[in-house]
């Protein structure tokens, strides 16, 4: 049961969450170090401590954190949250003695690493894990360069602290350089323990979400819509038990959004002088949240996604998506500070920090956007246009000028709401979609059978709201494919879940009850991914490369996660070439333990 408290002390716990407090945190360590290997320089104000060189002993514990006013245990590495940064060198060959003083089991992940499976850190597929008290060694080639970053795979561990950054430097000059370079990374604390959060969304998927629509809301869709299109619109979302602001498991009531382990009361801050080029790399690292980031002032050049270099895109404004990272430049020339803003999807919380010139100073922290509801292209793909508003998106909190809502009527069966099912008005040249048998069962709410494959889209939130936003149509690798073969064969797997019960899968199959999925070692692969649900999945697969096609399927670029919007299918490459055993996954955390992973075994 939720618990109410008065008005007074509701916004002061609010704002608590929201802001955090400026001194929280852990205390930075300096590493563990060797004379003559790697080196540490000393956190300061506005920097994560940092690890360079090719030999590195990283401890996994327990370290004293406040970011809201209650002290809580996190789990960091070396002291430090987030962990050091590590810098490494295309070309070199790193160790890495990873140490538990935990009482239970760790693991670190290599996130995005090019590295034999025996090295990658999932307990259960790549090795056993890292007991307490004991020390894994981890040795390998470093094939890659561009920004990454590592966390724990071993439950609930990256949501509690362990995760960090980690910066490859090319063999050869960097192609895009600039004159300061800094780490962004944004990440959700809670002081609750993730189990209880798990438990709570097991009992009650929208135990989180504050934002139920309200008898205004019906009101304000009276006025614009009409009372017989607004109660059936209201009606068709309780048919399928669904809610239509349901855009994060988990939200700012519970979370404090983070940047570079600062809270937005603590203000990280990254100094330049005026006319400089500076780069930001910003990595995503929470474990469910996505953000959208903008700095308003200054406009951004997109030039890495994912640590591959693209070519440049000017924005406004980007959604990463969690475990993806994204390389900016921006130019300031004004002698004034600019606010890093990166305001949640659904619009709770933020994370922010500084650009300035100089220590102390800061700048306005921008209103966070209106939130909007999911629309029809959310919920049913790639319907009609004819029967969406404008351009499928919803008016304020959910009306839509002008849409029939009859189509609507009706659309539902006894084993899972079939959305997209419109008679015959299936759009010319769409893709068949292909429903597994597993699909149909409890652990299926919906099924999307004309998916929309619109990679132009920003997404919910960002569609139309007059800042030029980052889309994958947008990215283009520079270095091409890696293969330039076509592709012999194509899996197609529909990411599935029943949002009531919390249930996520891959084809309607937990992990529990799936078979591992087979490359043959050396054959050039097409996955085809099929959101069946109304939320983004972020689409992770171990020790490959997951090249981004368009809808006509030309290479785009090269990622390490690929997130899928609601209602939309997208297709990537894959070469076969790591033989073993590998994870594959939603990284929204609560979504993997529900059961939306995969082994993927190449042989």
């Amino acid at each position: 049961m939720k618990s109410f408290s008065s008005p007074a002390a509701t916004d002061l716990s609010r704002r608590r969450f929201v802001q955090g407090i400026a001194l929280g945190g852990a205390v930075a360590g300096l590493g563990l170090l060797r004379p003559g290997r790697a080196w540490a320089q000393p956190a300061h104000a506005g920097q994560l401590p940092v690890l360079s060189g090719t030999d590195f002993a990283l401890a996994i514990g327990q370290t004293p954190v406040n970011y809201t006013g209650a002290s809580r245990l996190a789990t960091t590495v070396n002291g430090s949250l987030p962990g050091p940064i590590l810098r490494w060198k295309e070309g070199t060959t790193v160790t890495l003695r990873v140490s538990n003083h935990l009482p239970v089991q760790t693991s670190i992940h290599w996130h995005g690493i090019l590295l034999p499976f025996q090295m990658d850190g999932v307990p259960g597929i790549a090795f056993d894990g890292i007991a307490p008290g004991e020390t894994f060694v981890y040795r390998f080639e470093v094939r890659q360069s561009g920004t990454y970053w590592y966390h724990s795979h071993s439950r609930f561990q990256e949501q509690t602290g362990v995760f960090g950054p980690l910066v490859i430097e090319p063999a050869g000059p960097e192609r895009y350089p600039a004159d300061r370079d800094y780490v962004v990374m944004l990440n959700d604390w809670t002081d609750e323990d993730p189990e209880r959060i798990f438990a709570k969304l097991k009992k009650q998927s929208d135990y989180f979400n504050f934002h139920q629509p309200t008898v205004p809301d019906l009101v304000r869709d009276v006025r614009q819509m009409g009372l017989s299109q607004a109660l059936a619109m209201r009606k068709m979302w309780n048919e399928m038990r669904m809610n239509p602001t349901d855009l994060s498991d988990v939200g700012g009531y519970t979370y404090t959004y983070l940047m570079n382990g600062a809270a937005p009361a603590g203000n990280w801050t990254g100094l330049f002088q005026p006319g400089e080029k500076v780069r930001l790399r910003f990595i995503n690292g929470s474990a469910s949240t996505l953000f959208d980031v903008r700095i308003p002032g200054l406009k951004m050049t997109v030039i890495s996604a994912d640590g591959q270099d693209i070519a440049p895109v000017p924005v406004d404004e980007f959604r990463i998506s969690v475990a993806e990272t994204y390389d900016v430049l921006v130019e300031p020339q004004e002698d004034r500070a600019y606010t890093v803003f990166a305001q949640s999807i659904d619009r709770t919380g933020y994370a922010r920090g500084t650009l300035a010139p100089r220590p102390g100073m800061e700048a306005e922290v921008p209103a966070m956007d209106p939130r909007v509801w999911l629309s029809m292209q959310d919920m049913m793909g790639a319907m009609p246009m004819g029967a969406m508003g404008h351009g499928g998106q919803p008016d304020g909190m959910g009306a839509m000028p002008g849409m029939d809502m009859s189509g609507m009527q009706g659309m539902g069966d006894p084993q899972g709401m079939h959305m997209g099912s419109m008679g015959n008005l299936t759009p010319a040249g769409m893709p068949k979609v292909r429903h597994a048998r597993t699909e149909y069962g409890p652990g299926v709410d919906m099924h999307v059978d004309m998916p929309r494959t619109n990679l132009d889209d920003p997404g919910i939130g960002l569609r139309d709201n007059g800042r030029r936003v980052l889309t994958y149509a947008d990215l283009h690798s520079l270095d091409g494919p890696i293969d330039p073969r076509e592709p012999e064969r194509e899996i197609e797997l529909h990411l599935t879940g029943n949002m009531e019960r919390f249930m996520w899968s891959f084809d309607g199959q937990k992990f529990s009850e799936a078979k591992p999925v087979h490359f043959n070692f050396g054959e050039r692969l097409r996955i085809v991914l099929v959101n069946d649900t109304m939320m983004n999945h972020p689409i992770h697969l171990h020790g490959m490369f997951s090249e981004l096609e368009d809808p006509s399927g030309q290479f785009l670029a090269r990622k390490h996660t690929i997130n899928v919007q609601p209602a939309q299918r997208v297709t990537y490459r894959v070469n076969a070439d790591a033989a073993g055993r590998w994870a594959y996954h939603c990284h929204l955390l609560y979504h993997m333990e529900a059961g939306m992973f995969r082994e993927v075994v190449v042989s």
